[in-house]
């Protein structure tokens, strides 16, 4: 018998600041995985005043390969008192597993097959070395047979991206530069920030050594750890809490047929995918862009904020990085983007990035966001991406009446 879809909720969110959470050699964990993660669900359920028993899905970003517990979900139920009977699942794929983990989630409050679901997340591979965690990303995600061999990181491909972008449109290092220090100004008012500081300069961005040319140091995210987790629930049951919520109102998925920057031509500073699943959850939701106010863009690297940012038509084209520079874009402007602080600043644990950025919106549209609140927000956008956008999932979400 076919189920009528429910309208999904987000009741409660946690999370710790983003940065070092493993040991450094010789010192003392502080806990495994599920200890901490399972310390933080326990303390977001209380607040939102849901019983463990209550909880029917667990949706888990897939741990890396330095986590101690396999099984880390399974583990993490039995941890929590759990009696799920609608999921229990780990999920990967690339830049959209935090925003995956929330879809299955959300998935399960629509068709029925829980009241409460989990979307949560722990990374703890700080201890993993630079050049392993590169070959790890290299043979991860690159194409074996097309860029794996030349020793194609993913910066390389935004690296790509920015060269091609700025020779087309003209646009400088400056333009690029104005995205990280937009950026950081918005992480020193966020508490989950891992840059926070100080502010930057541009000529600070510009000074700093190259990672691949054009990209320097402060164009890209530094390594970073962290734990979230959102709950989930369907709208009636969120008014039972009789507490403020916020609602999924739109959802879209696009792919856009390559890999990655791909083997055979097209325009890879035209991200395809985030354009058309943007137009479809605006569509779902019954909305237009000229309707949200504020989004977060999983965005690694300066020029992919800017390239998603005209994608979605927040910017014109060529404009993204001087919108970020005269303040469109920033808390105050026509349309903030990453208010959080974005992968640049707010930090970029690697699986967990789309769960940060849905938090920080639910924050947003609760008023809950401080100094760094965007004036009567109501509606607002999460995109994430699968690698160099050529995929992307969004969603569109809006404060409850």
């Amino acid at each position: 018998m076919k189920r009528a879809v429910r309208e999904v909720a987000i009741v409660g969110a946690a999370a710790l600041p983003v940065g070092r959470l493993s040991p450094r050699d010789g010192a003392i964990a502080l806990g495994f995985e599920q200890d901490i993660l399972g310390a933080l669900v326990q303390r977001m359920l209380a607040e939102a005043g849901v019983a463990a028993a209550e909880v029917g899905s667990l949706v888990l970003t897939l741990p890396p390969p330095s986590t101690r517990q396999l099984g880390l979900a399974t583990m993490l139920a039995a941890h929590l008192g759990l009696r799920c009977t609608g999921r229990i699942a780990e999920v990967v794929e690339m830049g959209i597993t935090g925003g995956l983990a929330f879809d299955q989630a959300a998935a399960d409050i629509a068709l029925g097959h829980c009241d409460f679901a989990l979307a949560l997340g722990i990374n703890l591979d700080g201890n993993v070395n630079a050049a392993e965690a590169a070959n790890n990303g290299i043979r991860a995600v690159g194409d074996v047979d097309f860029q794996s061999p030349f020793g194609i990181t993913p910066i390389s491909w935004y690296a790509f991206d920015a060269a091609r972008y700025m020779h087309e449109t003209g646009s400088t290092r400056r333009d690029l530069a104005a995205v990280a220090v937009k950026n950081r100004r918005h992480a020193l008012d966020n508490p989950l920030a891992q840059m926070r500081g100080r502010p930057l300069e541009e000529a600070e961005v510009l000074a700093k050594r190259p990672i691949v040319e054009p990209l320097g140091l402060l164009d890209v995210p530094p390594r970073g750890e962290g734990a979230v987790a959102l709950l989930l629930t369907h709208r009636d049951a969120a008014r039972s809490l009789r507490r403020p919520f916020i609602t999924v109102r739109g959802r879209g998925f696009a792919h856009d047929g390559f890999h990655q920057i791909g083997d055979r031509p097209h325009d890879m500073t035209d991200f395809v995918a985030a354009r058309k699943a943007t137009a479809q959850a605006l569509a779902d939701a019954g909305m237009n862009m000229v309707d949200l106010n504020l989004a977060e863009l999983y965005a690694p690297c300066t020029i992919s904020e800017i390239l998603v940012a005209e994608a979605l038509g927040i910017s014109a084209r060529g404009r993204g990085g001087a919108d970020a520079a005269s303040g469109a874009t920033a808390v105050g402007g026509r349309m903030p983007v990453n208010t959080s602080g974005g992968c640049l600043s707010r930090g970029h644990p690697p699986s967990l990035t789309g769960l940060y950025g849905l938090l920080e919106l639910r924050e947003q549209l609760l008023g809950l966001a401080g100094t760094r609140q965007v004036k009567d927000a109501q509606r607002a956008l999460h995109c994430c991406e699968l690698g160099n956008y050529n995929a992307a999932l969004v969603h569109v979400l809006e404060v409850a009446a």
